[in-house]
């Protein structure tokens, strides 16, 4: 499955026990298709309030169905849940949503006028102060490579190791608004949201470039910037061995 949904309307991918979340309503959906649950695994787990254009999961369905009416099928079911199933296919029997991904690609999106947001509130982290893109991007090389991370890791993560490997990290303004793509074949805990939080510091002209690489270096969380909020966030892509 690839799907597109608003994350504002859930606490995560990950299936709650009280509340909605992406998981869990699908999971309801598939249910209701087939007469059987079945878990729905997520290539990333986005947390409450991230968006997604393009999360890939996948189910194991026995009931023989094609994969058109498996797409519409959810649709319709899924609502009046902000989740769309932009397409179905067929997979391997061995394909895992999670464990095959060879890159996830995140996409941050700025607002940086003095005026509010209306129509993209709750899309987008609105900063009024004027930021300085090409410092933020040079700062933003800092970080590509493998390195620990721990600076930019949440205090919850669960991951084995804070060592990741950062393939890209461009920052770009386009008029008021300001880009900032994340690539690499996974990520710690929040350490998106982490690295673009630090990011804007450069750009507000309270950190430098250095500051940044030093920060990095140190494996310190205490180094890391404000957590910049999940209205920005976007799981953009995700990408699998050809």
């Amino acid at each position: 499955l690839t799907l597109e949904y608003d994350g504002r309307a859930f606490f995560g991918w990950q299936r709650v026990i009280h509340g909605a979340s992406v998981q869990g309503v699908l999971e309801d959906a598939v249910a209701l298709l087939t007469g059987a649950r079945s878990e729905v695994v997520g290539a990333g787990r986005t947390d409450s309030g991230v968006h997604a254009m393009a999360q890939v999961a996948h189910v194991d369905i026995e009931k023989p169905v094609t994969t058109d009416r498996v797409r519409d099928a959810l649709n319709a079911l899924v609502r009046p849940h902000p989740v769309s199933v932009l397409s179905v296919e067929e997979a391997a029997p061995e394909f895992h949503a999670r464990f095959d991904a060879v890159r996830r690609v995140y996409l941050y999106s700025i607002l940086n006028r003095r005026a509010p947001a209306a129509i993209a509130r709750g899309f987008v982290w609105r900063i009024s102060r004027k930021l300085d893109a090409e410092g933020m991007h040079e700062a933003a090389q800092r970080l590509i490579g493998h390195h620990d991370f721990t600076t930019f890791r949440d205090s919850h993560c669960q991951a084995a190791s804070p060592v990741k490997t950062l393939d890209r990290c461009d920052v770009s303004r386009n008029g008021e608004t300001i880009q900032i793509w994340c690539e690499a074949r996974s990520f710690l805990h929040r350490q998106v949201r982490s690295m673009v939080g630090t990011l804007a510091e450069v750009g507000l002209g309270k950190m430098s470039a250095q500051d940044v690489a030093d920060a990095l270096a140190a494996a310190d969380r205490t180094r890391c910037g404000p957590v910049a909020p999940s209205d920005g966030l976007y799981l953009a892509r995700v990408d699998y061995a050809k």
